[in-house]
């Protein structure tokens, strides 16, 4: 049995793995507790950093929080550990979202260490993909990825494929004309600019990545006032390469499970050789997530549009210190 302090020191090193995972504008809303001289971890939402313009059900807070519990399981088993997961285990809290439990590893499961490298290596890529197209088995793999975790990845085809991209237009159309929506982006995007937040979140400048010349990629501009002085332009791909991410159902527990699926995915495709980047754009609208689905599937509820390609890898976005989201008691 480790000692009080090589718990304490492993946990820390867990959550630091954890916290590389994406969250919608890099608002990182989770926050975890450890239990000092228990092998016990569990994670909440923080409510302080929830979007309630651009999230107000609380869907994408779940699916980044589900993001950090995937990395964490993933530094488990790097550590040696099994990670015996709860999803919601107390109903009267509902930000208690997790408790994981360190244990021995489960040889019955797939062991997920073998994503470890991608851990610091995934970076959201705002660049331009080119047009070489992904071969089929690396598409079956990333499928597969998504169902260990319970969920389903849809690669739609052409006249599905076209709709989202329609879909992702008509939520920047959408966005334009909400003031509440842009001053929330706003407050979460880094430009250097006085009175801004903390560089420890949000979305930095330098991970901007160019201007759209066109409107075919989906890559969201967080630079929509277009104030930001020397930027680049550059044309994207012609025909993006995009996945949907769904389950049958839409309750919190299915956000969790779908955040876990997404990180997978995301770290699957990294070790593949291939550039990320996640659209949640005509998600936070509910009249427009409805569309995204695909008619006749068995994906009820549509999660993330992911965007894959081959280009530049992204860059590393800040994150807050270890000491401001880990209570050690």
């Amino acid at each position: 049995m480790p000692t009080t302090e090589q718990l304490v020191e492993t946990v820390t090193s867990l959550v630091e793995d954890a916290v590389t995972a994406p969250s919608m504008h890099n608002a990182q809303p989770w926050r975890f507790v450890h239990r000092a001289g228990t092998r016990s971890l569990a994670l909440y939402g923080d409510p302080s950093r929830s979007l309630p313009a651009g999230d107000p059900d609380g869907r994408g807070l779940h699916l980044g929080c589900g993001a950090a519990l995937f990395n964490l399981r993933v530094s488990a088993a790097q550590h040696g550990w099994g990670a015996a997961t709860e999803l919601l285990p107390d109903p009267r809290d509902p930000w208690h979202l997790a408790d994981v439990v360190l244990q021995g590893p489960d040889p019955t499961e797939p062991d997920p260490a073998e994503l470890y490298p991608a851990v610091r290596q995934r970076h959201t890529s705002r660049f331009p993909f080119s047009d070489e197209r992904i071969p089929g088995e690396i598409v079956d793999g990333l499928r597969g990825a998504a169902l260990l975790e319970g969920c389903r990845l849809i690669v739609p085809g052409t006249w599905h494929s076209e709709a989202v991209l329609d879909l992702v237009r008509d939520a920047e159309l959408f966005e334009s004309a909400d003031a509440a929506l842009r001053e929330e982006i706003a407050a979460w995007t880094r430009t250097g600019k006085a009175g801004e937040g903390p560089a420890t979140e949000g979305i930095p400048s330098y991970a901007l990545g160019p201007r759209q010349y066109g409107v075919t990629a989906p890559a969201r501009d967080f630079d929509a006032p277009r104030d930001l002085p020397g930027r680049a332009v550059a044309a994207f791909e012609e025909r993006p390469q995009i996945a949907l991410l769904g389950t049958l159902d839409d309750s919190p527990a299915d956000w969790l499970r779908a955040g876990q699926a997404m990180e997978r995915v995301l770290l699957q495709a990294t070790l593949d050789g291939l550039s990320t980047s996640l659209m949640s754009q005509p998600l936070e609208w509910p009249e427009l997530r409805s569309l995204t689905r695909e008619p006749g599937s068995l994906t009820g509820f549509v999660h993330m549009v992911f965007r894959f390609g081959y280009g530049p890898r992204g860059v590393a976005t800040p994150r807050r210190p270890v000491d401001e989201v880990l209570t050690v008691e």
